[in-house]
């Protein structure tokens, strides 16, 4: 009687993973994740190619950063002021109100435009409209073949292509936050001082009083690499685009759900750590 060994068990184990990777709730958990691997593996190659030769590109930045301030400069500027005056604007200044110091709604507005929703709204509006022109620019160039004969040809699309989107959407959303700030202080401006009758000169006083370096240059920072994750999720799923014209309008739409659910992430971990580093910044004056 023949009597077969047993298997041995790394054996064992790799028959069980690759049973996991058949299956469906496997595929679903490993391939997000791997996923997230190679966006931060082209992360890494974009910023490696774009410091290490740090010329040749700048004038793809340039139009890709005139094309994103096109689209979205009108979007972002009604977003900001409308939230300003939605939001925290009326809702916080009737909690205001009902102490009798509308003024104050001034140092309010620190903590809520100019830390939180502004360079919140901001990376919204990028990501919802260049965003998604690069994933579908890029989608269209992989299912038309041209990123393949790039490659043959011996041309890199990664120097050539993703790179100037990047730094563009980098630079160009660390600039706009600037003016989505701007923005946002108006909105709560007009809640403020026309609709809740408070005064113009005590509101700037109390949004000076409390306002602070670090403010700004943490804002415009978050704000740099909202713009640089937006960037590298859409060209990797531009990169990664397959399936014809369905596989396009697939890629769009995770680009978007993917940008917006790392940058709610980032800036839950950035703002836990300026906040914490700077405690002082806690304590209105």
């Amino acid at each position: 009687m023949t009597t077969h060994a047993a298997a041995p068990p790394r054996s064992k184990d790799r028959e069980r993973r690759k049973a996991i990777r058949r299956s469906g709730l496997g595929s679903a958990v490993s391939r997000p994740l791997e996923q997230a691997g190679e966006m931060v593996r082209l992360m890494g190659d974009v910023l490696y190619s774009a410091l290490r030769h740090p010329v040749g590109y700048w004038g793809e930045v340039r139009e890709q950063m005139f094309q994103t301030l096109k689209l979205c400069w009108i979007p972002m500027i009604i977003s900001t002021t409308a939230f300003g005056l939605g939001a925290p604007g009326l809702q916080g200044g009737n909690i205001f109100s009902l102490f009798g110091i509308p003024e104050r709604l001034g140092s309010f507005f620190i903590m809520a435009s100019v830390r939180e929703f502004a360079p919140w709204i901001n990376a919204m509006v990028v990501a919802g409209v260049m965003g998604t022109a690069i994933t579908a620019d890029l989608g269209a160039r992989r299912i038309r073949e041209e990123i393949d004969a790039m490659e043959v040809l011996g041309v890199d699309p990664i120097r050539t292509l993703i790179v100037p989107r990047v730094v563009a959407m980098t630079l160009i959303t660390g600039l706009m936050d600037l003016v989505a700030l701007a923005f946002g202080v108006v909105g709560g401006y007009i809640a403020a001082v026309p609709i809740l009758k408070a005064n113009s000169s005590a509101f700037f006083g109390s949004f000076f009083d409390n306002a602070t370096t670090t403010d700004i240059w943490a804002s415009v920072i978050k704000t740099s690499i909202f713009g640089l994750i937006i960037g590298v999720v859409c060209c990797y799923k531009g990169l990664h685009t397959g399936g014809g014209p369905i596989g396009v309008g697939r890629a769009v739409n995770q680009a978007v759900v993917i940008a917006f659910a790392a940058i709610w992430i980032f800036n839950a971990v950035f703002t836990a750590i300026m906040l914490g580093l700077n405690p002082e910044m806690q304590i209105y004056k």
